[in-house]
């Protein structure tokens, strides 16, 4: 979300972690869940560099800020105004972070989540990432109206650069070198805003509801194969150390 995502101007959500990815099976016939060998045993992690459910980690990426930028701030599951399950639909599911309202006070270094999600879902979320695009630079102090897509990859690049601390564990168990493995840039992408946006409520400036193009995020994102039925416990933790933010999230996963 830029709830893990981090502004130049104003650090507004460093992380968002949501999750949503695929239960399926790369192309060519091959599986896209990994086999590494020092990845511990567990629930299976599917490799970045697969294509799962048709669509490349890049283009998930899109796809989860597409999402999260598509919900009212009112019924937003990262401002823990909704339930996991909004804006939810075919076999990914995405969960995230934390976002913070401008002006109110949020901590985002221990926060916890109860979700139930039907079997069958895989989930894809952020550890860390950002975004930027043309709409916050032609907006936000000090921006640049005239950015071009390598100036919004730069900018993106240049803050998970920064990050530290990356760690996600599902059941206890952890998954290895998370940012040799798992970092990806989005696919150039275009979003939708609501008229109750997540920008308002993160930035200042004015951001009106319609649809906008372009954007590109940088980040590490994992993606989880479907769990089995039960509970199981998802968390992941991250630092953009230059900001003075920290990400700590714990979701209680109920799988039926």
């Amino acid at each position: 979300m830029k709830s893990q995502n981090l502004r130049r101007r104003n650090c507004w959500g460093m992380v968002l972690v949501m999750g949503g990815i695929v239960l399926a099976l790369a192309v060519l016939g091959s599986s896209p869940i990994s086999t590494r060998a020092d990845d511990p045993p567990g629930p299976q992690v599917i490799q970045r560099d697969s294509v799962a459910y048709g669509r490349t980690y890049g283009e998930w990426s899109a796809a989860w800020w597409q999402w999260a930028l598509s919900l009212p701030v009112a019924s937003h599951p990262l401002f823990d105004n909704g339930d996991c399950s909004t804006g939810q639909s075919g076999p990914v599911w995405f969960l995230g972070g934390k976002f913070c309202q401008t002006g109110t006070k949020c901590d985002a270094s221990a926060a916890k989540r109860s979700c139930s999600l039907p079997a069958g879902k895989a989930l894809f979320f952020p550890v860390v990432n950002t975004e930027d695009s043309t709409l916050e630079e032609s907006t936000l102090p000090g921006g640049n109206p005239n950015a071009t897509i390598v100036d919004l990859r730069k900018f993106a690049e240049s803050s998970i650069d920064g990050t530290a601390d990356l760690r996600v564990e599902i059941d206890g168990v952890p998954v290895p070198n998370l940012k040799n493995r798992f970092r990806v840039q989005s696919s150039a992408f275009g979003f939708t805003l609501p008229d109750d946006n997540l920008f308002k409520a993160v930035e200042p400036g004015t951001y009106p509801q319609g649809t906008y193009f372009p954007a590109a995020d940088d980040g590490v994102y994992v993606m989880l194969a479907p769990l089995p039925a039960g509970p199981h416990v998802l968390r992941f933790h991250g630092a953009f150390p230059a900001f003075g933010f920290t990400l700590d999230i714990k979701y209680n996963l109920s799988v039926k």
